[in-house]
């Protein structure tokens, strides 16, 4: 990029370009017409949009705006870190180091406050102890779901997932939403019963 006299402008900059990665990072999610996978920027900004859409089944009142600002945010650290697959237990052993060290990379190259302010909302979403990230996780949650199923079961076909598996990832929804919760079991429920998704091995 052309430098720029302003340090603190260049930072900004040097960010904004930098977070251009994310459209390369590639999900495990398809897009809803099953055409191909959904990238990182995709995917956050339709999570951000959810969270002022879906506001008003959050668990406890929560600020939109803000909601939105950690889920267009989150996953800038997968530009370094990869995207980690939920269902995959190898990587996911060493994700939360991967993800601590592409953070302060990346949220490291803007100017400090903006450095600090962005990694602890980063740090807040990880830790799910606030109304704002479990409302923001359940979104995070429902969205790849919503994409499975419309999309005839989608990677949890390719992926062998079955309907266990994505339940237990439900009571993360639940922290948020108990509505949204109750939606995404109904489609669970539905997708097993239209074979988009398979119970766990030796049940029924």
């Amino acid at each position: 990029m052309l430098p720029c006299p302003d340090p603190r402008l260049e930072a900004q900059l040097r960010f904004i370009i930098e977070i251009d990665k994310l459209k390369h990072v590639l999900r495990q999610t398809l897009l809803t017409d099953g055409s191909r996978r959904e990238n990182d920027a995709e995917h956050s900004w339709h999570i951000a949009t959810m969270a002022f859409l879906l506001a008003e089944y959050a668990e406890a009142p929560v600020d939109a705006g803000r909601v939105a600002r950690m889920l267009l945010l989150h996953d800038v650290v997968e530009i370094d870190a990869g995207d980690t697959f939920i269902h995959d237990e190898r990587g996911n052993a060493d994700k939360a180091e991967r993800e601590e060290a592409a953070a302060a990379r990346l949220y490291g190259l803007l100017p400090a406050d903006q450095a600090a302010d962005l990694t602890a909302l980063w740090h807040e979403f990880e830790a799910r102890e606030s109304a704002d990230a479990r409302f923001a996780h359940s979104l995070d949650r429902l969205q790849p779901i919503l994409h499975n199923f419309e999309t005839g079961g989608g990677t949890w076909k390719s992926n062998a997932v079955t309907a266990d598996k994505v339940l237990s990832l439900v009571a993360r929804i639940e922290g948020g939403s108990t509505r949204l919760a109750a939606y995404a079991r109904a489609l669970v429920a539905e997708a097993v019963a239209r074979g988009y998704l398979a119970e766990a091995a030796g049940a029924g």
